[in-house]
């Protein structure tokens, strides 16, 4: 359906070699493989280890039955670590980044991200992920970023591509481009607080939720349990639909910002 020498700027704008507070510039950087002068598209230097036991990393787009695609990251050699993201270098760790035909999309922390259709414009794309280091230096292997690409076709608004079902005459009576659901949930990020503030959600078994989010930072959306998630442009709503067809308590969480935004009691 994501951005060295202190020139150069890393993820948020902030050198690559930025770390967290308690640690040593020389932490931060770490020693694994050697770092490279060259730099991938989005101004990070590559961090080049031997192809022996490398990390890999291969991109599916699937379409997905309620919005646009769901994309798995099938990795090898290598672990996501979410929590040590500013830290130091560590063999076969770290993050992912998606690109849409070559611009930053998002910042991804595990095997499955959910790509909005409404973030994709109609025509051919190409998405591409790449695989970084905690300290946001890129994996390389012989001088090259260590990522895959896919092709990716998007259809009129409203319309997922690739996607050969028939759409419902309740799907038809839909207004174009807009999510169905049974109900919808309007969230939001301000100055790093959830508005409004944190409480729960309660929901039917079986119900379609429509999750509308508008972050004043880039970030990335999370529903626990479900393992959905949606990119969150800075200033931009951004909707996620998903059906609630498991019982329990999940959080909708954002992983830049660390807030609950709210908890989804399914019953």
């Amino acid at each position: 359906m994501l951005l060295a020498g202190g020139a150069a700027t890393g993820c948020g704008g902030r050198a690559t070699t930025h770390h967290k507070p308690g640690t040593t510039h020389e932490q931060a950087s770490g020693s694994t493989g050697t770092l490279l002068d060259t730099q991938d598209g989005g101004g990070h230097r590559l961090r080049e280890v031997p192809a022996r036991g490398a990390p890999g990393v291969k991109l599916t787009a699937r379409p997905d039955s309620e919005d646009g695609w769901n994309l798995q990251l099938a990795v090898t050699d290598f672990r996501f670590t979410p929590d040590s993201t500013g830290g130091a270098a560590l063999p076969g760790a770290g993050h992912a980044h998606l690109e849409l035909d070559g611009h930053a999309l998002a910042r991804v922390y595990g095997p499955w991200f959910h790509l909005p259709a409404a973030q994709v414009s109609e025509g051919a794309h190409t998405l591409t992920v790449r695989l970084y280091a905690d300290d946001h230096t890129a994996w390389a292997v012989a001088g090259k970023p260590v990522e895959a690409s896919v092709s990716l076709t998007a259809g009129p608004p409203g319309e997922t591509s690739h996607s050969h079902s028939a759409p419902t005459p309740a799907d038809s009576a839909a207004p174009s481009g807009a999510p169905r659901a049974d109900r919808t949930v309007t969230l939001a990020v301000r100055d790093g607080k959830a508005v409004p503030a944190t409480g729960r959600t309660e929901v039917k078994r079986g119900e379609r939720v429509a999750l509308r989010v508008t972050s004043d930072r880039a970030d990335t959306l999370h529903v626990h349990g479900y393992d959905k998630e949606l990119a969150l442009p800075a200033g931009q709503e951004a909707t996620l639909v998903l059906t609630a067809d498991r019982t329990g308590l999940f959080e909708v969480e954002t992983h830049e910002s660390g807030l609950v935004l709210t908890q989804l009691l399914v019953r």
